[in-house]
């Protein structure tokens, strides 16, 4: 058993309010530079609707995570034999136009424009040309227009859906949508790391975050066409490849990241887990319908004697281990089993987990009264506006049975603090709910404290970074006592 720990994350989106607060937080901190006016290292997209950059999800056409051939595991986007070839020019590589061309204004037509009987208008100027531009697409391009059909139509998730399931969620009484934040994963296999043929891209051995050494990045490129989550970005001005970093930096100080601490509706949550190295490889060709549970086991349980015994034989330190201990995503994950893995089929076994969301309930108003579509309070799973198959593909790898076990131990949650607060759902039909969602009281009470009550503390349980154990093999920990985070100061420079 080789015990590693890895920072993890788990976004409810139940809670999403869409407010791009966490954009912002991490745009103004890191991204804000020349070469940089494309990324968006954190975004927040709506679905149904093709995301960023476009159709990121459809590998089809991308070639991006890992495929299983002949019993082993493949990179789909490039190979020893392509990748010379693939230096020159990667076929499977998002272009600007899947991102978007950035740009600003030309204000001094608004500040300089002579007196007149109409309003003066700044025209857009391209932020890489500095030419003016038509603005066809942006960062958030179809935000709250996930449900259009403009939009929906290309989602690679509609996939499976039935003509008449599309027609209905373009249809005005079922139009739907919800947000879907999204940072890099910081997977366990990732395929950025694989594919990097400099070595540039690595896991941190202390938390398992994925990092660029700026200084043996060499504009191969070859991470941005592996990634199938498309979040790793080159700078064009540098010719260095760029990536989220979950803010190491303030990590290393136990500061949340930006995106984290910024969140308005507080659907962040933080912590550490314990995972078996040794059977990444293993869980990563299992078949898809066996993923979600190969990644369950791959992760351990941090109260048992022996993962805490080969937890320490590896040399995780003790406060690591009890910060693995009180993880809120160890619960979502492991214990309620109410938060998913985006997208796992793509086999990087993400360390990024969504608690899929509660569809609203369908209703519509006709001469002053509000009919529904089910007589009871919650509606039913199958009921909701988006449909099953929708999120199976997006969750759970296609298949619906982990998707319909987390939505209905939310439901069974509702159930249970309505019958306990409100008094209008009877304590049978409560006790009813949690059973079929193999939820106990108890478990119930515990979700419910997490979810809506929770503190700062509660949310992010940050451990110790111990970085002079990282350092110590390379240099003096005193000696760089105070360079947190940042190993060297100077910026990176095309060429070097």
């Amino acid at each position: 058993m080789n015990v590693r720990s890895q920072i993890a994350m788990v976004f409810h989106l139940d809670k999403c309010i869409g407010c791009h607060t966490c954009s912002i937080a991490c745009k103004n901190i890191w991204t804000d530079r020349k070469g940089t006016e494309y990324m968006w290292w954190n975004n927040v997209e709506t679905k149904p609707g093709t995301g960023y950059p476009t159709k990121w999800e459809d590998q089809g056409e991308y070639y991006g995570g890992w495929e299983v051939v002949d019993g082993e595991l493949r990179i789909k986007s490039t190979s020893r034999a392509k990748i010379v070839a693939n230096i020159f020019h990667h076929p499977h590589q998002p272009s600007m136009d899947d991102y978007y061309e950035p740009w600003t204004y030309e204000y001094k037509e608004l500040f300089n424009a002579p007196e007149g009987p109409d309003q003066p208008t700044a025209r857009p100027i391209s932020m890489v040309t500095g030419e003016y531009i038509d603005v066809e697409a942006g960062p958030n391009w179809d935000d709250d227009l996930g449900g259009s059909p403009v939009y929906a139509a290309n989602d690679p998730n509609l996939a499976g859906l039935t003509a008449e399931q599309r027609d209905q969620l373009a249809a005005i009484e079922r139009l739907v949508f919800f947000y879907f934040p999204r940072i890099c994963n910081h997977c366990s296999n990732p395929s950025c790391v694989a594919a990097c043929p400099s070595g540039a891209l690595y896991k941190r051995g202390e938390d398992g975050i994925v990092l660029v050494d700026q200084k043996r990045c060499r504009a191969w490129r070859a991470c941005i066409a592996a990634c199938p989550y498309k979040k790793t970005f080159f700078n064009w001005f540098t010719g260095k490849t760029e990536k989220c970093i979950l803010c190491y930096p303030r990590l290393e100080t136990g500061q949340a990241p930006a995106c984290f601490h910024s969140c308005v509706g507080r659907i962040r949550y933080l912590g550490v887990l314990l995972y078996d190295a040794d059977r990444i490889e293993e869980v990563a060709k299992l078949p898809a319908e066996e993923l979600i549970e190969g990644q369950r086991a791959l992760i351990l349980d941090p109260h048992d004697p022996e993962v805490i015994r080969a937890a320490r034989a590896n040399g995780i330190h003790e406060s690591v281990i009890e910060s693995a201990q009180g993880s809120p995503v160890y619960k979502f994950v492991k214990v309620w089993k109410l938060a998913l893995p985006p997208h796992i089929e793509f086999r990087t076994l993400p360390m990024l987990f969504y608690v899929p969301p509660l569809s609203p309930v369908m209703a519509q108003k006709e001469g002053g009264i509000v009919d529904h579509v089910s007589d009871d309070l919650f509606h039913d799973i199958d009921q909701a506006r988006v449909p099953m198959r929708f999120l199976a593909n997006l969750f759970g790898a296609g298949h619906e049975g982990k998707v319909r076990f987390a939505l209905a131990k939310q439901k069974a949650v509702r159930l249970h603090r309505r019958a306990l607060t409100v008094g209008d759902v009877s304590p049978e039909t409560a006790a009813r709910a949690l059973r079929e969602a193999d939820c106990s009281p108890e478990e119930a009470e515990a979700i419910y404290r997490l979810t809506s009550l929770c503190t700062f503390e509660e949310r992010f349980v940050i451990p110790p970074m111990h970085r002079e154990e990282a350092l110590e093999m390379m240099a003096d920990p005193m000696e760089v006592k105070q360079a947190t985070g940042f190993g060297f100061v100077a910026g990176p420079r095309r060429g070097s």
